[in-house]
């Protein structure tokens, strides 16, 4: 019998998602990734050629992702990818800053669920050691939001968490951008966050502030 997954159709418990959908991914994460960067221009020619598509879909994801402050619609000329506005970088870095300091103080208060919280953390550190020993930037970058955004889960402040992960787009090409141009800091962030687990291990949450600003510094304020 013919598996459902090599049929024409495909498995019909999973259908293909719409096309538009599919423009709009690929694009939002050549976008994230930096491999379309601020600056560039392109067609939707491009990204429909790319997924063998017609245009219509591909000018839907467009337009969406104008809206969320990526891509900007240049009338027949294409689409040009938006570079991080001025400030935002500074704004993203304070709020996480605040949120991630917040999440630890909390954290702390409840010593019966550090030893999970720290499991989960070293697991995430665990994660971004591999992807740095096998040179993926993109997956090391990706790993770098998801141990961060482990740090605010451990809080369990719903609000924060919900508000944090409205950050993790603009994280994951800011963590691009800094790291990229830096093949010494993959090593030296690893090291920061081993610093960041001590710390929450030690229960001295009026270190973890200075250690996490000093980590950022040296990430995103060279």
């Amino acid at each position: 019998m013919t598996p459902s997954s090599d049929r024409p159709g495909g498995n019909p418990e999973r259908p293909d998602p719409p096309a538009a959908d599919r423009a709009y991914a690929l694009t939002k994460e050549l976008v994230l990734t930096g491999e379309l960067p601020g600056g560039h221009l392109f067609s939707e020619g491009d990204i429909a050629e790319r997924l063998r598509m017609s245009r219509t879909p591909v000018r839907e994801a467009f337009i969406r992702l104008q809206t969320e402050g990526l891509l900007q619609l240049i009338p027949k000329r294409g689409v040009v990818v938006l570079p991080v506005p001025p400030g935002e970088a500074e704004d993203v870095l304070d709020a996480r800053e605040a949120i991630e300091t917040a999440a630890v103080r909390r954290l702390v208060r409840q010593p019966e669920l550090v030893p999970a919280a720290l499991e989960r953390l070293r697991a995430a550190l665990r994660t971004q050691r591999a992807h740095g020993e096998s040179g993926d930037l993109h997956a090391f970058a990706d790993a770098d939001e998801a141990f961060h955004r482990a740090i605010v889960a451990a809080g369990g402040n719903q609000l924060m968490i919900d508000f944090y992960a409205t950050l993790a787009d603009r994280q994951r090409r800011m963590n691009i951008r800094a790291i990229g141009p830096a093949p010494e800091r993959p090593s030296a962030i690893l090291r920061e966050h081993q610093e960041l687990i001590t710390i929450i291990a030690s229960g001295d949450d009026s270190a973890f502030g200075p250690a996490l600003r000093t980590h950022l510094d040296r990430t995103h304020r060279r």
